[in-house]
Order: C-alpha cells, then structure tokens, then sequence
C-alpha cells in the first residue's frame, strides 16, 4: 500500500499514521495547489460505537519547501480536540445528525490549523468542525450535507476540510504480498495459470483526510505566479509529518499526560517508498528522518530490491532488467532530487541537488483535462511524479518504473523489456465511492450500514 501499516512501530499507532499524500493544481481552481494527507488506515465503516477519529496527542503537519535544502519552509499544522457531550450513554450518537451542531451527536471533533512560516505562526482557523463518520442511512441520513458543511474557508483564499473519506487508494494486496504474484501477470510464472483481475483491497475502506487548497501564491519562494514551468521557482516539494510529544505519563484514574518536545513519527512523501524501498529493520528509523537526511538511504533507491526479484519472480521475461548492473540514477532523480531541465522535453519539477523524499510539484503545468493514470510516463505532465493526483495509478507506475521503463532517461542505450511497461496489479479506483469534482476531491466514506470489502 501507498503507506498503510508500513513499518512495525506505527502498525500499532494508526491514527498518526500517514497513508497517502496528494499535491496538484486544482481542476477547477487552477489557481490554487489542493494538497491531501490521509491517516488512519483501514477504517471498517461499521466499526462502533467507538467510530474513528484524528488524535487528540498527535500533531498533524503538511509541508512544503519552496527553497533549495528540503525545509519545511512552510507548515500546515492541525490540532484536534475531542468533545463528548454527554456523559449517560455509550453511543456516539442518539438520532439522526442532521448537522454539525445537532445534540443528536455525542462525540465531536473540533481542530484548529496553523500556519509555520520561519519564526512566524499564524492560527488560520481556530474550532473548525469536523463531520461524524457515515454511520448509515438513520443516523447520517444526508452525509453529503454535512460533509460539504465541514469544507471551511479560512483568510486569504484558503479552504480546508478534515473527517472520514473512503480510501482513495487501490491495490492488489494480496497478490502482491504473495510474493510478487501480480494477477494479470500469473501465466508468466514458471508454473502457468489463468491471468485474472486484480482485487482491490482496499475498497469499501475508510481513512481520515486533511485537505487544505492554497492559492499558488502563497507556496512559492517569491510570493508570485512563476512565470512558466522552466522557471526555477516553479516547483514545490510536499510531504506530511505525524508527531508526537516525546513523553507520556500514565497514573490510575487520570487521563494520561503529555509533555516533552514534538517527536516525528510518521512521514510520507512519495507513495511507496517505505513499502518497496526500505528495508525492514530501517523502517522505523526512516520514519523518524527528517527527508532532507535521506541519502543515508541512498542505496535502496540506487539498487532495489524488488529489481532483482521480479528477473527470480518471472524467469525470462526480465532478461535485460536482470542485467543492470548500474545505480539507478533514473530513480534517484524521480523521487530525491527532482527531474532536471532537459531531460522530459518542455518540463522540469527540480529542487536542488539534496536528496529529499518529497512529492515535487511544478505549479506552473496546467491540469490536464483527461488525465492519464500512468502520469508523466505517459506524457501527461500534470500527474506523478509531478506532484500526485487522485487518479494517478501509483503502483502501476511505479512497477514499470523499478522493472526499468525509466531507465532510459539516464542511459539512453538501454531497452526496457517488453513486460516492463505493461506491468499492472490489475486494480482501479473504487467503483462505489467516486471521486468528486470539487474540493476536497476524495469520494464520499463507505457507510456502515452496507459495506462491501475487496471488489474486482
């Protein structure tokens, strides 16, 4: 998965932990950037009484570096805060919540966003209303009203919304994790049998999001528009962070206390970096790394794992990919340093020469109005790696990227196998919960009252 359950310690601390993080030019407001962080990771929808939530102790931050060195040079900070209304029943709700003040509504979430800038700090928003999950058709009856009624505009142009969404991502979980055993791709085992679409695991699953929308403006070193997509300052690194205080303090019939600096826990840049390119005994560590420290790393990236397995997975359908003998700078400059000028004709999403772990986004590309999942593989330059959309198809790109699609980029004489640039999981996006035209984009939660899991 993109970043769910990722490394062993936040396996077990799923509300800090990231899952998916998006940056694009939004569709309909192309002067804005929208930028996604999702948490919280496998949300059955009937999962009462006690329905998901942000926590209380973690510190949620979207950040963005618009200079050479990967700072965070601007942070959007969340904070939650909890408010049971009543203290004689254990339901989270009582009837029908029909709005985001309604009594009905037994446990609230309210959050204030701050934005970092330097020694600076601004509160944007202070006791923003979170909606309730979309428990089913009696107690959430018009869960669009109240979604659309927690969408906040904040000063200068800002939008921002936080609460339950069905996952936007799709994959093939168990085919993948059974070894590599891609589904489309069965009959290429050394033991044939019937190619098959994928399953997405993930639909009818839930995840909590954090969406803020920004003019362009206001994510730029200079405070302008760049003047066209070569323009240097044109490209923007995004990544979210998930931290927690560094002490907690536990004593009989109190809540506990936390104190102590903020503590990183959680990241997530580009999707499927701790997942496919990290080994596992470095995963917490990774997790804790502030991105801009990411060539101690280096060598995963250079050489990757999964590049020597799929030659071992599908025996001769990878001859010349099991035949790279060379760092693979073409993977570096994706995901560490950017695409230099010169290189994809007409586009460039460069940051500087260190190596960071972020969503790099050149605002200056306008977004594309039928867009290809396979992104600025496929010529569209509006999609990942030039930022992340929705639909962009992560994990068929980046297979085809490992497997040596992208390798040509740096050493020209190199032919991709045939099955490189068909590789698949043989997923696509949830049929039941579309994504929406408008901010915040990511389609409406899966309801409890009927659920389905793990649809072709």
């Amino acid at each position: 998965m993109s970043s769910h359950r990722e490394a062993p310690e936040i396996a077990s601390d799923p509300v800090a932990d990231n899952t998916d993080v998006y940056a694009f030019v939004s569709p309909d407001a192309p002067d804005t950037v929208t930028l996604i962080a999702n948490f919280i990771p496998g949300q059955d929808p009937a999962g009462g009484p006690n329905f998901y939530r942000f926590g209380d102790s973690v510190l949620y931050s979207i950040n963005v570096s618009n200079a050479p060195g990967a700072n965070p040079d601007i942070s959007f900070q969340f904070r939650f805060t909890t408010d049971i209304q009543s203290q004689t029943t254990f339901l989270y709700n009582t009837g029908p919540i029909t709005s985001l003040t309604d009594p009905n509504w037994n446990l609230r979430q309210l959050y204030s966003v701050t934005r970092v800038q330097g020694d600076r700090s601004d509160v944007l928003g202070m006791d923003l209303a979170t909606p309730p999950c979309r428990i089913g058709p009696r107690s959430t009856p018009k869960y669009d009203d109240l979604a659309n009624a927690a969408i906040h505009s904040l000063p200068g142009g800002i939008k921002v919304f936080a609460g339950q969404r069905a996952d936007p991502f799709w994959v093939d979980l168990g085919s993948i994790f059974d070894l590599g055993d891609l589904r489309p791709f069965q009959n290429l085992h050394l033991i044939p049998t019937a190619a098959a679409n994928g399953l997405n695991e993930l639909q009818g699953f839930n995840v909590h999001t954090i969406a803020i929308q920004v003019p362009i403006e206001q994510l730029t070193s200079t405070g302008a528009r760049p003047d066209g997509v070569m323009d240097s300052t044109a490209t923007i690194g995004v990544w979210s962070t998930a931290s927690r205080q560094q002490s907690r303090v536990r004593n009989m019939g109190t809540a506990p206390q936390d104190m102590g600096p903020w503590i990183q826990v959680s990241r997530l840049g580009n999707p499927l970096v701790n997942e496919v390119l990290i080994p596992l005994w470095s995963k917490d560590l990774w997790n804790q790394t502030p991105v801009n420290q990411e060539s101690q790393f280096l060598q995963h990236y250079q050489t990757p794992e999964l590049q020597k397995l799929l030659p071992v997975l599908y025996p001769n359908v990878f001859p010349n990919l099991a035949a790279v003998n060379m760092p693979r700078a073409d993977l570096v400059a994706i995901l560490l340093t950017g695409i230099p000028a010169g290189v994809v004709p007409g586009f460039q999403n460069f940051t500087s020469a260190t190596q960071a772990d972020m969503l790099r986004l050149n605002v200056a590309v306008p977004p594309t109005q039928q867009p290809n999942p396979i992104g600025l593989v496929a010529g569209d330059a509006a999609g990942f790696p030039n930022g992340r959309r929705l639909v962009d198809d992560i994990v068929a790109i980046e297979l085809r990227a490992i497997a040596g699609v992208t390798l040509p980029l740096v050493a020209p004489s190199y032919k991709p196998d045939d099955a490189a640039g068909q590789l698949k999981d043989g997923t696509m996006p949830s049929p039941t919960s579309p994504f929406l035209a408008s901010f915040p984009y990511v389609g409406t939660p899966n309801e409890g009252y009927a659920h389905q899991f793990a649809a072709a």
